[in-house]
């Protein structure tokens, strides 16, 4: 099998999530460790139709581990969401001699990485994605750094929130996933954690909560709203006019993307890009890197693009018990 196998590539695609260049770093050393020539892929699906392609050596990836971002660019492509553009990608790979791709990014980049398959590239798909919204892995690249990321920016707004008596809304990433929101509302000691998966939309319990906790002496109200709910902003200005206690609204943003990976992000990023290498050397293709009860593990990406997650009911339960 190994012989099949001469020269693989590197990407990462979507939104960028810390720990990627840890894991670009362990596919590089891992594949020349193997014997393999590796290929990086500049800006994502888009910079392997634009032929963005660089020689990739173990000095390339030297001093990148602690840094946030991914040193070979990301860009979304809707050209590589039609037939066209992802048969125009294998033949380029075939024409840069890459017999294997490891992709690294969401599930948006899983398909793109079936596509090739099909076309006779071998693919590997990392988890790469701070929403931790991939259902076959209980670990997602940059989650880890994400959440901290955020945990630390409550706790701020958190102080000058008690300081002036505010109520305030602090709005987290995660896409259409309340994944970050539930965990910075348990580790921030949240009065309200407003999730899309579970989130019914009746503001008057907010409303009855925030005067109830106000009457009991509490000098501030957190509330975490998650990307997929949003409207951060006027839900600010309705809560204020009902309850009279002036209210802001924080949006973390793209702050929660960035900055140097926590250690479990390099750690499990780095176990991954080993991993995806040596499956992709036994011959695996189609097949994506996950995480689940303390092991590596891999799964058809059709397998995987199936699969459904939804937040634990017990987490659920017990960010409200702590909310009291």
């Amino acid at each position: 099998m190994a012989k099949e196998i001469k020269t693989i590539g590197v990407l990462t695609s979507g939104g960028d999530a810390p720990g990627m260049n840890a894991a670009i770093r362990a596919v590089v050393r891992t594949a020349i460790a193997r014997g393999l020539k590796v290929k990086g892929i500049k800006k994502g699906y888009q910079g392997l139709l634009n032929e963005e392609i660089i020689d990739m050596e173990a000095k390339d990836v030297s001093d990148i581990i602690q840094r946030g971002g991914t040193i070979l660019g990301t860009a979304r492509c809707l050209e590589f969401k039609e037939a066209e553009g992802q048969k125009k990608g294998a033949e380029i790979c075939r024409k840069h001699g890459i017999d294997g791709i490891v992709v690294i990014g969401g599930d948006g980049s899983y398909r793109g990485a079936q596509a090739l398959s099909r076309l006779g590239i071998n693919t590997i798909g990392l988890p790469g994605t701070i929403d931790l919204d991939i259902a076959c892995t209980e670990y997602t690249i940059g989650f880890d750094t994400a959440v901290n990321t955020a945990m630390q920016a409550i706790d701020k707004v958190k102080d000058t929130s008690s300081s002036h008596e505010r109520c305030s809304i602090i709005e987290v990433m995660g896409r259409n996933a309340g994944y970050i929101a539930l965990w910075c509302g348990i580790a921030n000691g949240a009065e309200d954690i407003l999730l899309p998966e579970k989130y019914d939309y009746n503001e008057q319990n907010i409303i009855n909560n925030i005067i109830t906790n106000r009457k009991h002496g509490k000098t501030h109200h957190i509330i975490i709203n998650a990307e997929g709910i949003g409207h951060s902003t006027s839900m600010a200005r309705r809560i204020e006019a009902a309850t009279g206690i002036e209210t802001r609204a924080t949006i973390l943003g793209y702050m929660q993307r960035g900055g140097s990976p926590t250690a479990k992000d390099r750690y499990y990023a780095s176990i991954m890009g080993a991993y995806a290498v040596d499956i992709m050397l036994e011959g695996k293709t189609n097949r994506v890197v996950g995480y689940q009860h303390g092991e590596f593990i891999d799964f058809d990406i059709e397998e995987a693009l199936q699969m459904q997650k939804g937040i634990n009911e017990y987490q659920f339960e017990v960010s409200h018990l702590l909310s009291i």
